[in-house]
This record gives structure tokens, C-alpha cells and sequence, in this order.
């Protein structure tokens, strides 16, 4: 049963397990209720706890780990990890600065790959401690993390970001107000533009470079859908179930290099509604 000096103590630490369980699962609000699990499994254990921060990044991770494998439907956890080529086990946060391609790799990375690549690279803990953690050995938690550290840094051509998946990301990015992630989906010299009667329905005609654009689209775009303009992957704004205004993208190299906001009814005409990548049926 946790007391009163552990609760006080969790509080303390709910902010730093939060931040290992969103990088780790990459959702923040799945993120907190496994904290709260985690809190809940405290609450609940009468077992004398040595260090309370390490027992609850471990019960955290691993809980972590379980949600991971709930979506995995293939048990690719059972693979001896090979060891990679000069392995830079020692490069502390590669995790912050490898770009938005991230989060679309870590979810084609097994769930233990994931974990000890999240827990070396992005917060630093050492291999004996992740070890603990996954329930094997320093040298296996090693070849896990330099494995998935591998995918991240040298993807393979299919764990690069599709067209359709940057032109989501950003609109994801403007609904959430993520403005650092909008700057980094943009390119240097993005710019915005219209046709003519996007303009007479209200968009601007246009706005050139990275910032400006980013901040044009910071917390806006709430109610823009995912379409098809012709065979490229875009948004729309609808308005009673007919699509009104499009934004058409250009993406290359994995960034927006330029949006175009479109109302001719001739574009309209080719607007489709889309599932991801694939049209809607």
C-alpha cells in the first residue's frame, strides 16, 4: 500500500514517466493512463521498494512494453538481435534529433527494440538497467537498442514517410497546435498560394518561407478532412458534406515544399475522401 511520503513521491516522478511513456508508445494520452496503472500497481503492492523512481520506471516501461505487443500481431519479440556494425552505443538522444520520420519507424520496430532503443538514446539509461527492465541480459538490451537504432538512422525505402503520411502528420501538427513539428514537416522555402476563388472564399493569396507558414497553420485547420485531389494526398474543408476548399499539397523528400489552397469546381469535382493512403469507400 502505497504511503503517504510514496504518493508524494510518485507526484514528483509522474512528470518524467509520463515523458518515457509518451516517447515510448507515442501517444500522451495513452501515455497517462499507463502512468496512472503504474500508480495503481503502487498503491496496490505490499512489497518493500528499494528505490521508488527505478521501481516505477520499471513497472512504467514494462507496462509500456505490454501495450506494445497488444499491437504487434506477429511475435517478432523472439528473434536473437544480431549486433550491427559500429555500434555508437554511446550516442545519448540520437532519439531527439533523427526528425519526424521517427515516430513512423518506432512503429515498425519490435516492442523490445523499441523500448531499449527509447530508453538508451532518448533518456540514457544504461543497458544494465534496461536489461532489467525487458527481463534479459546487458548485452542482449545492447543489440536491441544498436538494431533499432540501425532502422532509425538508415531506414530502408519502405519505412520512409509516404506522401500521404507527411501531408497527415501536418495537418495533425496544425490541429494540435505543434508548431516545433509544423517547422519541422516544412521545407526552407515553403510557401503558400491560391487560386482565384480560394481567395474570394477567404484564404490569402500567399505566404512565402518556413515560419510564416508554420504559423499561418499553428492551431488551425480543425475541421479539414483527408481527400484525394486527383492522385495526390491532400485535406479539405467541407462544409454540409461537400468539399468547399482544398489545400493541395506538395511533398517531397519527406516535406511540404508548398500548399495550394483550391476551390475551382473543376478541383472539386475530383475530390475524394480518403482513408490514409487508400480512397474511402
Amino acid at each position: 500500500m502505497a504511503t503517504v511520503d510514496q504518493t508524494d513521491m510518485f507526484e514528483v516522478e509522474r512528470p518524467r514517466l509520463v515523458g518515457i511513456a509518451t516517447r515510448v508508445l507515442g501517444d500522451h494520452a495513452e501515455a497517462q493512463d499507463v502512468v496512472q496503472q503504474a500508480w495503481l500497481r503502487l498503491h496496490g503492492t505490499e512489497s518493500e521498494i528499494d528505490s521508488l523512481p527505478a521501481w516505477l520506471t520499471t513497472v512504467t516501461t514494462r507496462l509500456c512494453l505490454d501495450r506494445l505487443r497488444s499491437r504487434t500481431p506477429v511475435p517478432v519479440d523472439d528473434v536473437e538481435p544480431v549486433e550491427v556494425v559500429n555500434d555508437p552505443a554511446d550516442d545519448v538522444a540520437l532519439a531527439d534529433t533523427v526528425g519526424l520520420a521517427l515516430n513512423v519507424v518506432l512503429d515498425r520496430l519490435s516492442p523490445r527494440e523499441r523500448v531499449a532503443f527509447v530508453l538508451h538514446d532518448s533518456f540514457g539509461f544504461q543497458f544494465p538497467t534496461i536489461a532489467a527492465v525487458l527481463d534479459t541480459t546487458p548485452t542482449t538490451a545492447r543489440k536491441l537498442a544498436s538494431r533499432a537504432r540501425a532502422k532509425v538512422t538508415q531506414p530502408h525505402p519502405e519505412d520512409r514517410l509516404a506522401d500521404w503520411e507527411v501531408v497527415d502528420a501536418f495537418m495533425a501538427a496544425a490541429r494540435n497546435g505543434d508548431f516545433d513539428r509544423l517547422l519541422r514537416l516544412l521545407a526552407p522555402d515553403a510557401a503558400v498560394s491560391a487560386d482565384e476563388a480560394a481567395v474570394l472564399a477567404g484564404t490569402p493569396l500567399r505566404i512565402e518561407g518556413r515560419n510564416e507558414v508554420a504559423t499561418f497553420f499553428n492551431g488551425s485547420a480543425q475541421s479539414a478532412l483527408p481527400v484525394f485531389v486527383g492522385d495526390r494526398p491532400g485535406t479539405a474543408w467541407f462544409h454540409l458534406g461537400a468539399a468547399k476548399v482544398v489545400f493541395d499539397f506538395t511533398v517531397r523528400d519527406g516535406l511540404v515544399r508548398a500548399i495550394t489552397f483550391r476551390a475551382s469546381p473543376d478541383v472539386l469535382s475530383r475530390v475524394v475522401r480518403r482513408d490514409g493512403g487508400r480512397p474511402r469507400g
